[in-house]
């Protein structure tokens, strides 16, 4: 009997396959354009993502629970926003305008106002859940406020002390740093001493600084010396927060500001900036308004003293001088309102149609009165137009500039916000690396992800990579661009389909879903105790 040595191919190609896994994924990403985080130019092909952990990048196969065909889109990892005003996060957990600009981490208690007590606060967060990552500093000024109240004058040691011990704490139960908002009270009142012995409780932690500046028009270049000072006395990492020359005197400071920068970090001092991509800033009228008219409170403070004629007109000199040489841009127009509770059909006009409407002439003088009017009804929020596109181009070129948009949380249709809220990092894609072309976007997408991660220490976001968190976002180089202007903000931006968090998608084919996969992140301290 003779034997065949042939075998039959069906039986070869049964053993084939049976020799093969096919892997399964819960979402598959495919032919899509991959910008990792790292700065790198891109490369195409896929993505998989098991639970909340990316799994596999690069070319492959496999089958999943739902595949997304990228083909024509580009996907980076999630934006982190290194500048957010969180504040009503309890109320609008879902942060669905941040989400929707492809925010998958937001960085909040910025300018001073972290809260307090912090890990109290945290918790409250991880039991409502939340919408994006959110990660938290500890305020200066929130913690001055509440062991100083609104009082210019130095601590006592046993103030400091307890000032100090609330720092601590914070960095314990989680926060990332230190905030100061030198421009507002009560943090304007501070000396640089004062910050000194905070930021080293906040630096033996791990933690960063960062800072409204003290002056961001005339006297920019002193308050990033005072920043400066505080890296290297301190030992702690620094950002310029929202860096920017504001009022027509100071347009073109970018560039000893930078320098500035340069030679810190050439010194060996750990100095960085973020910033939003607009030429208006956002903040409270009271900003026009000397420091010293606003101690203490309202009743006491500043009512009292705008009774007196002669300190009236003072107060009425410094506003003027604000408005010419500062945030008021030395024109009415440039003053918007935003939030007035007191007169709502005021949000979105300006401070010189107020003054036409109330049959004033539109001068510096009567805007300044109109602004003692502002506060003595308690105050509104107001748009700035006073910056130039030369420093803003200059400075978003800069090798350590992240993105921060000094936004907070909108909802459509409500009050007169700034862009920002809607259209940040699309902005930065669409308008500065695509448009303007002043880097590449694999730069842009650094800026706003890698970068950040970095300077936060978070080691498992922010990059596309095996094993890291899947915060993802889907968008089209061709078509992202920001639809939120100044005469109509409530406009959602338009080339992100996709925004997926912690493995769960938010946004799906430009639908967003509610589904609160955000994580409340903690900082160093916490980790290291924990």
């Amino acid at each position: 009997m003779r034997h065949s040595n042939k075998i039959p191919a069906f039986i070869l190609l049964i053993f084939f396959w049976s020799c093969q896994t096919t892997q399964k994924y819960d979402l598959l990403i495919q032919n899509v354009t991959i910008y990792d985080g790292s700065g790198n130019p891109p490369v195409v092909g896929s993505v998989a993502v098991n639970g909340d952990k990316i799994v596999k990048v690069g070319e492959f196969a496999g089958i999943s629970e739902k595949t997304i065909d990228g083909a024509g889109h580009s996907i980076s990892p999630g934006f982190i926003d290194m500048h957010s005003h969180l504040e009503a996060i309890k109320r609008l957990p879902d942060a669905e305008n941040l989400v929707r600009q492809g925010v998958t981490t937001a960085l909040g208690g910025p300018d001073g106002g972290g809260p307090v007590p912090f890990g109290e606060y945290l918790d409250t967060l991880e039991i409502i859940g939340v919408g994006p990552n959110v990660a938290f500093l500890v305020g200066h000024n929130t913690i001055r406020r509440r062991v100083m109240g609104n009082e210019d004058r130095d601590p006592t040691g046993d103030e400091l002390a307890a000032m100090k011990s609330m720092v601590e704490t914070a960095m314990l139960e989680g926060a990332f740093g230190i905030s100061t908002g030198l421009k507002y009270l009560p943090g304007t009142f501070s000396k640089v001493e004062e910050l000194i012995e905070l930021s080293k409780m906040a630096s033996a932690y791990g933690g960063i600084y960062t800072s409204h500046l003290r002056e961001e028009g005339l006297k920019l270049l002193p308050a990033v010396h005072e920043a400066i000072e505080i890296s290297r006395e301190a030992v702690i990492p620094v950002v310029l927060t929202h860096h920017k020359a504001i009022g027509v005197p100071a347009w073109g400071k970018s560039v000893q500001s930078l320098a500035m920068v340069d030679s810190a970090r050439n010194l060996g001092l750990d100095i960085m900036l973020d910033q939003y991509p607009y030429t208006a800033s956002h903040t409270g009228i009271a900003v026009l308004i000397p420091p010293w008219a606003l101690e203490g409170s309202a009743a006491e403070g500043f009512e009292k003293r705008v009774s007196d004629p002669v300190l009236r007109d003072s107060i009425k000199k410094a506003i003027i001088y604000n408005i010419m040489n500062d945030r008021g841009g030395r024109d009415l127009r440039r003053i918007q309102f935003s939030r007035v509770s007191w007169k709502e059909d005021l949000q979105g006009k300006t401070l010189y149609d107020w003054a036409v409407e109330e049959r004033m002439e539109p001068t510096v003088e009567n805007g300044a009165e109109l602004v003692i009017r502002a506060q003595l009804n308690g105050g509104c929020g107001a748009i700035y137009h006073a910056m130039d596109d030369a420093d803003v181009n200059r400075i978003m070129q800069h090798p350590q500039t992240m993105i921060g948009s000094d936004g907070g949380l909108a909802e459509i249709g409500k009050l007169h916000p700034h862009p920002r809220y809607y259209g940040t990092f699309p902005r930065v894609i669409g308008h500065y690396a695509r448009d303007l072309a002043l880097f590449p976007v694999e730069t842009a997408i650094y800026k706003m992800t890698g970068l950040s991660a970095d300077r936060l220490g978070i080691k498992d976001r922010g990059r596309i990579k095996e094993g890291n968190f899947a915060d993802l976002v889907i968008f089209d180089v061709a078509t992202i661009i920001d639809k939120s202007t100044f005469t109509e903000p409530h406009q959602y931006p338009e080339g992100i389909p996709f925004v997926i968090i912690n493995g769960k998608i938010a946004v799906d084919n430009g639908e967003f879903y509610p589904v609160k996969s955000g994580k409340v992140l903690r900082g160093p301290g916490y980790l290291k105790e924990n």
